[in-house]
């Protein structure tokens, strides 16, 4: 089983081009496909390529309504607080941000991000896919010093150890990797990460 899983892409369509000429049986957009909502439907009408097999989650530039609107019209999955099966995994995913400087529309507190994880929390074995990354990690790390994830997904991970961790946000963390404990995690960014399962 090949899954890919992108994130950020920021209406960049040549990089959506091509993360879907990749052949995967399992595609999922983590949020922030375009900035601030704009260009929605063009990026949809390119996933709608795959579509069947194209699961999405909102960013922090886009809403819930925005995300769940466009799967809708082009025949996408909208997995943003939902969960589904593939080759014996749970495989969840929570879009949005902990709250920017920005304001932008797809943001929750840290309270409202560790009770939308919380039925996540039995899912064994788990693939967890956020848009947001953990606080204080290489995932997270905007410069020297400078870590702006969520401290909610950090405590997610540190207490359920799902197998597998992807998220994106952090532009400047983009291909990282670190071990969270036993829960391997990458920051996927628009390159994408292509995992393989036996």
């Amino acid at each position: 089983m090949r899954l890919l899983i992108f994130s950020d892409i920021h209406s960049d369509l040549r990089a959506l081009e091509r993360l879907l000429a990749m052949e995967a049986d399992y595609y999922f957009a983590a949020g922030d496909i375009v900035s601030w909502a704009r260009g929605l439907d063009r990026a949809g009408e390119m996933l709608a390529r795959r579509a069947g097999k194209v699961y999405v989650i909102p960013g922090n530039h886009e809403s819930e309504s925005d995300i769940a609107e466009m799967c809708e019209r082009r025949g996408l999955t909208n997995l943003h607080g939902r969960s589904i099966q593939a080759a014996g995994f749970h495989i969840a995913a929570l879009g949005y941000s902990n709250p920017t400087p920005f304001h932008t529309p797809g943001e929750y507190s840290e309270a409202e991000i560790a009770d939308r994880l919380a039925p996540f929390a039995e899912l064994k074995p788990l693939i967890l896919i956020c848009h947001c990354p953990p606080k204080g990690t290489a995932l997270d790390r905007a410069g020297a010093g400078l870590h702006f994830g969520s401290s909610a997904v950090k405590q997610f991970l540190e207490e359920h150890q799902p197998a597998y961790f992807f998220c994106g946000h952090i532009h400047e963390a983009e291909g990282a990797r670190t071990n969270i404990g036993n829960t391997k995690g990458v920051n996927v960014g628009k390159r994408g990460f292509l995992l393989e399962i036996d």
